[in-house]
C-alpha cells in the first residue's frame, strides 16, 4: 500500500470545535505541509474562539463551516472536493442522553447516516468515525447510538460502488482532558475538600488527546475499509485518579449514575474471533463480502477469544504516571 500523505489533501472534521477536533486541527497544522482543513460544527461561538486562537498559525489553511450533521444538504456542500472526512461530531454526555433520548438519536445515528451519504454522493476517498468504548456491550443510549454509528460506517463500504471510497472506525476509551471528563470535576471539587467518586472499583481505559490524534492518523493511513481500529491503551482506577488530583481530599462514594458501568470494554468476545493484532493496536475485521481479499491473509487471527476490559487490562497507569500526564 502506498504511503499516505496529507500534502495537497482537503480534510473535513465534523465536530471540529470539540476537544478532539481542536487537537486534531493543531496536530495537522504542525505538519510541514498541512492539508486544507474544513472545520464543520454548529457552535458559532466556539468557531469564533478557535479562529482567534489560530490567527497566527496558518489560518489560511483552515476553513470554518457552520452546520449541523442533522442537515444533509449542508453536509453535501461541505464535503464537495474533500479527500478525507473525520467524523467526530456527537452528543456524548450519558446522563443528558438518558433524559433527552431523541436528541442523541438525531445527531449520533441519523447525523452519521447523513455523513455516510454525503461521503458517497461527493466522492470522498476516506472517512473515519471516532467511536467510543461505550459502543461495546452498551447499557446506555449514548453507547447504543455509537454502536449504530459504527454499523453505519462499516456497512457504508457496501454502498461505495464505483466511487471507491472507504469507511473505517476508530474506537478508544476516555480521553484525558476532554470536555466532560472527570478530571475538571475533580479539580473543581479539590478546593472543597471532598471529591465524589461513583465506586472505588470503577476502572476506565485512558488515552491522551495527542495519542488519539496519532492513532486516527494511523487509521487513515492504513485503512482498507470496514475495519474497527482499537489502540492498546492503559487502564486507570478512579480512586488513583482522584488521589492524584486531590491528594488531601476526602473521597465520597455516591454510587453509579444511570447508564454507567464499573468497567468498560474495547473488544467483545465475539469481535475477538475476527481480530487481527499488531504491535500497538488491534483491528476488528468485518464479516461481509466487501472485505474478502488478500489483505485478510496478511495477518493471522488470534486463536483464543477474549474480552478487552478495563479491569482485566495488562497495562495500568501508576499514580506517578498520572501525575506526569496531568
Amino acid at each position: 500500500m502506498a504511503k499516505f500523505s496529507w500534502q495537497g489533501k482537503t480534510v473535513l472534521i465534523t465536530g471540529g470545535t470539540g476537544s478532539f477536533g481542536r487537537a486534531f486541527v493543531n496536530y495537522l497544522l504542525a505538519k510541514p505541509r498541512p492539508p486544507v482543513i474544513r472545520i464543520f460544527s454548529r457552535d458559532e461561538f466556539k468557531q469564533s474562539q478557535m479562529q482567534q486562537e489560530l490567527s497566527a498559525r496558518r489560518i489560511d489553511q483552515v476553513r470554518f463551516l457552520l452546520g449541523d450533521v442533522r442537515d444533509k444538504d449542508r453536509l453535501l456542500r461541505a464535503t464537495q472536493g474533500v479527500d478525507v472526512v473525520v467524523h467526530a461530531a456527537a452528543l456524548k454526555h450519558i446522563h443528558l442522553g438518558e433524559y433527552n433520548p431523541f436528541e442523541p438519536i438525531k445527531t449520533n445515528i441519523l447525523g452519521t447516516q447523513n455523513v455516510v451519504e454525503a461521503v458517497l454522493d461527493t466522492g470522498v476517498k476516506k472517512a473515519v468515525l471516532i467511536s467510543s468504548d461505550k459502543a461495546v456491550y452498551p447499557i446506555n443510549l449514548y453507547g447504543a447510538t455509537k454502536l449504530c454509528a459504527e454499523k453505519l460506517f462499516v456497512q457504508g463500504n457496501v454502498y461505495t460502488g464505483k466511487s471507491r471510497g472507504v469507511f473505517s472506525v476508530v474506537r478508544y476509551g476516555n480521553v484525558l482532558g476532554s470536555r466532560g471528563s472527570v478530571v475538571p470535576i475533580f479539580k473543581h471539587q479539590k478546593d472543597t475538600g471532598v471529591v465524589t467518586i461513583t465506586d472505588p472499583k470503577m476502572t476506565r481505559f485512558w488515552i491522551t488527546l495527542g495519542q488519539a490524534c496519532k492513532f486516527v492518523e494511523k487509521a487513515v493511513t492504513n485503512m482498507q475499509g470496514g475495519e474497527i481500529f482499537i489502540p492498546k491503551i492503559p487502564s486507570i482506577n478512579i480512586v488513583d485518579l482522584a488521589k492524584v488530583i486531590a491528594p488531601g481530599a476526602k473521597l465520597k462514594s455516591v454510587g453509579i449514575r444511570p447508564g454507567e458501568k464499573l468497567y468498560e470494554a474495547l473488544i467483545t468476545e465475539e469481535e475477538s474471533l475476527r481480530l487481527k493484532e499488531y504491535k500497538d493496536y488491534y483491528t476488528v475485521t468485518p464479516q461481509f463480502p466487501f472485505w474478502e481479499g488478500e489483505q485478510v491473509k496478511k495477518r493471522g487471527r488470534l486463536k483464543k477469544p477474549f474480552i478487552y476490559r478495563s479491569d482485566k487490562n495488562d497495562q495500568w497507569l501508576t499514580r506517578q504516571q498520572l501525575r506526569q500526564l496531568l
